[in-house]
C-alpha cells in the first residue's frame, strides 16, 4: 500500500508531501490542473521514462520518493534481494534525476540501496498497478486479447506457452538447418568434391610436424657431404685427442700444464682452482675426442637415403606452394578443410535426418499447441462468466461477451489467434469489441476486466487515471461502486472528474494550479513587462490539499455545478450521505 509520496522539483510541482490512506484515494480538479503529474510522479519513482522536462524548469535535479508498506509476501522477496525493511515492513523508492550537459542522469534507491531498472521493473510488478483510460484502445489489439486471455489462465497456461515457446524455438531450429542444406546442396556437392580431393592429397602427405622440412633439409647436407664430414672429424680427432704427425695434441698440452700445476699447487694451494679448471678441460677434451672420433666412424654413405630425403622435401615444397606458404600453415589448413567437411556431411545428419528430425519438431509443436489451446478454450468460458458478472452491476445487465479462439499457423505464443466479441445491447450479435464498443463502454469493460484480474489476490496498489471518462449517471455510479470494490481488497488510487465517483472516497484531494512568486501580487497579465524582465518573479505550481467533509461539499459541488450555488450544495451534501449509505450496506454484505 502507497502510504506517502514526496516530490520535489517535478514537471510543475516545486515541493509537495502528500499520505495517502487504505480504501479509495480520489484526486479531482480542473481540468489541466495537474492531476495526472500526480500519477506520473508516482510511476518515476518505480522507474518510468523520464525526459529532460521532468524537471522543473530552473532546477536541475528532481526528486521523487514513494513509501509504501508491504505484506510478508514482498518483504520475503526483498529480503532475498539483500533489501532490509525499514520500520513497520515500509520500503521507500527513491528517484533522482539530474540534468547536465544536455543530458538526463537517473538512479534509483530502494531503502537507500541502488538498483538496477531490471529490479525496479520486478519491484513495481509487485507494488502498483496503474490503468489509464488510454490503455481502451490495446484492448483491441488482438495480441494484447491473447496475452490477458494467458494471463488470466494463471500458471498452467503460463508454464504451457513456455513450453510453446521452446518448441517452437527448436523448430525454427530443425527447420532453418533443413533449409540451408536443401538450398546450399548444388554448392555443397562442389565444395565437398574439391575439399575430398585436397583432403586426399593432404592425407597421402602424411604431414605430422611443422618442422619436418627443416628436419629433411639438415639430414640431406649430412648425407650430401659425408666424406668431408668423415675427414673432417678426424682431423679434429687428431686435434684434440691423437695426432699421429707426432705432434702434441690438445690432450696432451693440458697433461702437461696439469702436472706442472699439480707440483706448484704443493707450494700455493691458491693455485688449486686453476688446476681444477685445466682438470676438467682435459676431461672433456679427452670425452670431446672419443665422441668425434665415434661420430666419423658412424658416417657412411647412403645414397638411397639422401634420394629419399631429397624426393620428400620436393613433396613437401609442392603441398607448400599449394596450402601453405609454410608447412605449419598446410597442416592448419588440413584440420580446417576436414572440419569443413564434417560440416558438409551435417555433422553426422545426411538430409533425410534433418528431414526426420524437423518432422519430430513440427509433431512435438503441435501437440504442446494443442494443448494450450485446450487450456485456453477453458479460461475462456472462465473469463467469460466472470467478465459478465462484473459488467452487469455496471449498467450493463444484458451484455453478452465471448472470447473467440481460431487456429492458426503455430507461433511462439501458440496457434491460436484471440479476438474478444462483445455486445452490450439486447437482440444485437456478439462483434468484435473494436468495432461495436464506446468510449464510456470501454471504459467500464477495461475496469471489469481489472476486477477480474484482481479479485485472484489481495493487497497492492490500483491506479486508475480517468477511467470514468466519456460516462455519467447511473454509469457513473456503477463506475464509483465498483472502484469502492475494488478498494476494499485493494488500495485504489483514481483521478476523476465523476462527482458521483468522487463522494465514495474514503480519501479526497484537491488539485490545484496556483501562479506564485510576485512580490507585488500582480498577475503575468497585469503586469507583462516586469514580469518578462524578471520571469523568475512568477511561477505556476501545483498544489494539492486533502479535504475534510465541508471542503469535500464544496468540491463537489463545483464538479456538479461549476459553482457553490445553495442548490448545488444541497446536491453535494446528499450525494456524500447515499455514498455514506452504499459504502457501509456492501461493507455489511461482504462481513456477512
Amino acid at each position: 500500500m502507497l502510504l506517502s509520496l514526496r516530490i520535489e522539483n517535478f514537471a510543475l510541482i516545486d515541493q509537495m508531501e502528500l499520505e495517502f490512506g487504505a480504501g479509495l484515494n480520489v484526486l479531482t480538479g480542473e481540468t489541466g490542473a495537474g492531476k495526472s503529474i500526480i500519477l506520473d510522479a508516482l510511476d518515476v519513482s518505480l522507474g518510468g521514462k523520464v525526459s529532460r522536462w521532468s524537471i522543473r524548469t530552473g532546477a536541475e535535479r528532481a526528486v521523487v520518493e514513494a513509501t509504501f508498506k508491504v505484506d510478508p509476501v514482498l518483504a520475503s522477496w526483498l529480503h532475498e534481494q539483500e533489501i532490509d525493511l525499514l520500520d513497520d515492513n515500509c520500503i521507500v523508492c527513491c528517484r533522482e534525476l539530474a540534468a547536465g550537459n544536455g543530458s538526463l542522469r537517473s538512479r534509483s534507491r530502494v531503502n537507500g540501496v541502488l538498483v538496477n531498472r531490471q529490479m525496479l521493473d520486478r519491484l513495481r510488478d509487485r507494488l502498483v498497478e496503474i490503468t489509464a483510460q488510454g490503455q481502451t484502445v490495446q484492448l483491441t489489439t488482438p495480441a494484447i486479447q491473447r496475452e490477458l486471455l494467458d494471463l488470466y489462465g494463471g500458471a498452467a497456461l503460463s508454464k504451457q506457452r513456455s513450453l510453446v515457446a521452446d518448441a517452437f524455438s527448436r523448430c525454427q531450429e530443425a527447420q532453418q538447418a533443413l533449409d540451408k542444406r536443401r538450398q546450399s546442396e548444388q554448392q555443397r556437392l562442389l565444395r565437398l568434391d574439391l575439399l575430398e580431393y585436397q583432403a586426399k592429397e593432404l592425407d597421402a602427405a602424411n604431414l605430422s610436424e611443422a618442422d619436418e622440412q627443416e628436419q629433411l633439409e639438415q639430414e640431406r647436407q649430412r648425407l650430401s657431404h659425408v666424406v668431408d664430414l668423415q675427414q673432417l672429424s678426424y682431423q679434429v680427432y687428431q686435434a684434440l685427442y691423437q695426432n699421429d704427425a707426432g705432434e702434441p695434441d690438445g690432450a696432451d698440452l693440458l697433461g702437461q700444464a696439469e702436472t706442472t700445476l699439480m707440483d706448484m699447487v704443493e707450494y700455493d694451494a691458491s693455485l688449486q682452482p686453476i688446476l681444477d679448471m685445466v682438470s676438467g678441460a682435459l676431461a672433456q677434451v679427452v670425452e670431446a675426442g672419443r665422441q668425434i672420433n665415434a661420430y666419423g666412424e658412424g658416417l657412411e654413405a647412403d645414397p638411397q637415403r639422401l634420394s629419399e630425403v631429397e624426393e620428400r622435401i620436393r613433396a613437401l615444397k609442392q603441398i607448400c606452394r599449394k596450402y601453405g606458404p609454410t608447412l605449419g600453415e598446410a597442416i592448419a589448413y588440413s584440420q580446417r578443410i576436414n572440419t569443413e567437411l564434417a560440416e558438409l556431411n551435417g555433422g553426422g545428419q545426411s538430409l533425410e535426418e534433418l528431414e526426420k528430425t524437423y518432422k519430430l519438431c513440427q509433431e512435438k509443436l503441435t501437440k504442446v499447441c494443442e494443448q494450450m489451446t485446450s487450456l485456453r478454450r477453458i479460461a475462456a468460458g472462465e473469463l467469460e462468466a466472470r467478465l459478465i458478472s462484473e459488467l452487469k452491476p455496471l449498467a450493463m445487465e444484458k451484455v453478452q461477451f465471448g472470447v473467440k479462439i481460431v487456429a492458426c499457423a503455430p507461433t511462439a505464443a501458440g496457434a491460436d489467434l484471440v479476438a474478444f466479441y462483445f455486445s452490450p445491447n439486447p437482440g444485437e450479435p456478439l462483434q468484435p469489441l473494436a468495432a461495436i464498443a464506446s468510449g464510456g463502454e470501454m471504459s467500464r469493460f477495461l475496469l471489469a476486466l481489472k476486477a477480474c484480474f484482481s479479485q485472484a489476490e489481495t493487497g497492492g496498489t490500483l491506479v486508475f487515471d480517468e477511467i470514468d471518462v466519456g460516462v455519467s449517471g447511473r454509469v457513473a455510479q456503477a463506475i464509483a461502486e465498483k472502484l469502492h470494490q475494488l478498494s476494499q481488497g485493494h488500495q485504489v488510487l483514481c483521478v476523476t472528474h465523476q462527482p458521483l465517483v468522487a463522494a465514495m472516497a474514503d480519501h479526497h484531494y484537491r488539485v490545484d494550479k496556483q501562479v506564485i512568486g510576485s512580490h507585488e501580487g500582480n498577475s503575468l497579465i497585469e503586469n507583462p513587462k516586469s514580469k518578462i524582465q524578471n520571469p523568475e518573479e512568477v511561477r505556476t505550481v501545483v498544489r494539492v490539499s486533502g479535504l475534510d467533509k465541508s471542503q469535500r461539499r464544496e468540491e463537489l459541488a463545483q464538479l456538479a455545478g461549476g459553482q457553490s450555488a445553495y442548490e448545488a450544495i444541497a446536491w453535494a451534501e446528499s450525494l456524500l450521505a447515499q455514498a455514506a449509505n452504499r459504502r457501509q450496506m456492501k461493507q455489511s454484505a461482504v462481513s456477512s
